[in-house]
């Protein structure tokens, strides 16, 4: 019998029910692809660009430089420091050690490391949470500059997809620099080269295989194997290392004697992987120049280069002698001390010492430093107001012999009153319309008489001073110490006769660059403390002057040096041979003790070098002795110890 055939109405609706069926799965499938894609437009809308890497927006830390422009001396940095170096600064033993333990196919792959990937998944599944990443070195550097270490689904989408865009736009050479460059080491230390300078003082390409190891075993984990917060971290990070060493002597960068060579060297961290500072006073004094010229931001984004004149030789040797010898002069009451040296040639600036102890404690204990401490230490002498005592008479007399003064014009050193509306003997205090009467005394309490201009500058005497500059007259005075390079005497009101004596206000940094006047034979060099600022290309930004002009007359300052470099004058009042005479080598120099010996100065200068001290309290209380007691002996020690760096030369006959 046969089979019946099922009616045409029949099969017409199975073929409908299929195109339903079809255009069902079509709608599900379009609708799945547009739920897909809008998620990714999401994920993606607010993507970063894989090119910014190229457009040098990653902030870089400016440098302080001594003049070699070897030694950082500061570091001005932000939120992070860092400092770009090109990939062949990168020595190949910390690449390999990085590629063997982060990313051994990095070579082989296109951004992800499939295997990797998925070796992570299975195991996020197993434990139910996002935990492992199997994350490339591209997909580390994608969330270390773009992204956060926030585990989820979205991010891991975003570095995913922002690692295989980069990779297929730029090189693994490039991704591998940035990489470098970029990444976190813990506190505030981004890229191999702070991490470097940082746990060892040291440039990468000075790195050994061990100290290589180190740096790339704390990649992975910094809060974990940064070695200065605890013990237990180091000792991860040193078990890290060795796993780095094991990595790659797999990966057949090393062998194993290499390997076991690396592991038994002893790693020595860094005593101070906070910011160096070195010269401090100085170090400050340039920061705050460079702060206020380019702005903070400025220069904690923008990676400059600042090569400064500072020897740093001279400079220790200065920050010691003064620390020393401050101590040594305790017992006089010398509470703190500033040193300033120059080269008179140029007017670079050598050394600046503002205190005789930047990282000591303020004293007396329980002080409040800028109120009523002996010892401020932080705070820069060197560039304080302070009254200058007789040192300022060399400004005034080189005035007089302009003028028409020569050191043999006779002065009289006798007791004089010079307010006219004061009775002659010094009886009064004040006159009638309460003006201070003046009648100054010398150093040793006598009158010599008539005096030639020669002894009484030599013999620093105080009434021939006075008569000098009314002489002179007080506003001459003022221009000259401003030709100088004085800038402080602003309020001109307030000075008298008293001026000649120390009665204005000056810094030790300003009065070393106008003696060094006349260490240059009356020639005017600009005050130079910059020897070069670049930029993170390399274009300069700035660069030391180098102008120079007369500013007075060589026999003028001719007779000024023959006259502060006269042992035999002097010596009625400070010896023969005192802490003025310095064996060897002609010097110039003058001492000045303000009022209650508040201030001692002693600056003193030779053809190449010029060196000014002071000593005081930061509180103004007095001190026990003298400047030639106080602040002689170290400036004295210091130029011992460093004239002989510096040509032997005389100074030109008058």
């Amino acid at each position: 019998m046969k089979r019946q055939k099922k009616p045409i109405v029949y099969q017409r609706k199975l073929i409908n029910k299929f195109f339903l069926a079809l255009k069902i799965i079509a709608v599900v499938v379009v609708g799945g692809l547009f739920l897909i894609f809008a998620a990714l437009l999401a994920l993606t809308r607010n993507f970063p660009r894989p090119e910014k890497f190229q457009e040098s927006i990653v902030a870089q830390s400016t440098k302080i430089y001594d003049r070699t422009g070897k030694i950082i001396l500061y570091e001005i940095a932000g939120e992070e420091k860092r400092t770009v170096i090109s990939l062949d600064k990168i020595p190949t033993p910390l690449i390999e050690a990085v590629i063997a333990t982060e990313d051994r196919n990095f070579y082989k792959h296109k951004g992800i490391d499939v295997k990797s990937v998925v070796r992570a998944a299975l195991y996020d599944l197993k434990i139910k949470k996002v935990a492992q990443g199997g994350s490339t070195i591209s997909q580390q550097l994608i969330r270390s500059y773009f992204l956060t270490n926030k585990k989820s689904i979205e991010r891991k989408t975003k570095e995913i997809i922002l690692a295989l865009e980069m990779e297929r736009r730029y090189s693994k050479n490039q991704i591998l620099e940035w990489y470098f460059n970029l990444i976190p080491f813990g506190s505030n230390i981004y890229g191999v080269q702070e991490a470097s300078r940082a746990l060892f003082h040291k440039d990468p390409q000075d790195l050994s295989l061990a100290q290589c190891a180190t740096i790339a075993a704390l990649i992975r984990a910094p809060s974990l194997y940064w070695p200065y917060i605890s013990e237990e971290n180091k000792n991860r990070l040193l078990n890290r290392k060795n796993l780095v060493l094991d990595n790659m002597v797999k990966e057949g960068y090393i062998s194993d004697a290499q390997a076991q060579e690396a592991k038994n060297e002893v790693i020595q961290f860094s005593t101070e992987p906070s910011s160096v500072l070195r010269a401090p006073h100085f170090a400050m004094f340039i920061k705050d120049y460079l702060e206020k010229k380019y702005g903070s931001e400025y220069l904690t984004g923008k990676g400059l280069k600042v090569i400064t004149t500072l020897d740093y030789d001279i400079q220790q040797i200065a920050e010691k002698t003064v620390r020393e010898k401050a101590a040594q002069l305790a017992y006089l009451k010398v509470g703190n001390a500033a040193l300033v040296a120059i080269n008179p040639k140029n007017g670079e600036l050598l050394a600046m010492v503002g205190s005789k102890d930047f990282w000591a404690t303020s004293s007396p204990l329980g002080c409040t430093p800028g109120v009523n401490c002996k010892f401020d230490p932080k705070f820069n002498a060197a560039v304080a107001l302070r009254q200058p005592g007789s040192s300022f008479k060399p400004i005034v007399y080189i005035k007089s012999f302009e003028m028409g003064y020569t050191p043999n014009t006779i002065l009289e050193d006798t007791f004089t009153e010079f307010n006219p509306r004061c009775p002659a003997d010094g009886s009064a205090k004040t006159d009638i319309y309460g003006t201070p009467c003046y009648h100054p005394h010398n150093y040793d309490g006598r009158f010599k008489g008539p005096i030639t201009l020669r002894s009484a500058l030599a013999e620093s005497r105080n009434v021939p001073a006075v008569k000098t500059l009314k002489f002179v007259g007080i506003e001459n005075a003022i221009a000259q110490a401003e030709k100088m390079g004085i800038t402080t005497l602003t309020d001109k009101n307030r000075y008298g006769l008293s001026l000649v004596l120390g009665g204005g206000e000056v810094k030790l940094l300003e009065m070393v660059y106008a003696f060094g006047i006349f260490a240059n034979d009356g020639l005017k060099t600009p005050m130079n403390f910059i020897l070069k600022i670049e930029d993170n290309e390399g274009n300069i930004l700035e660069q030391k002057n180098e102008w120079s002009y007369r500013l007075i007359e060589p026999k003028y300052v001719r007779a000024m040096n023959d006259i502060l470099s006269d042992d035999i004058a002097r010596s009625p009042i400070f010896g023969i041979h005192s802490s003025l005479y310095v064996p060897g080598y002609t010097t110039a120099v003058k001492t000045g003790t303000t009022q209650n010996n508040i201030d001692g100065w002693c600056i003193g200068y030779t053809p190449s070098l010029v060196a000014g001290v002071w000593v005081g309290n930061n509180d103004n209380s007095p001190m026990a002795q003298a400047a030639l007691n106080v602040a002689a002996p170290i400036w004295n020690e210091f130029m011992r110890q460093v004239l002989p760096r510096f040509p032997s030369e005389n100074f030109l006959k008058p």
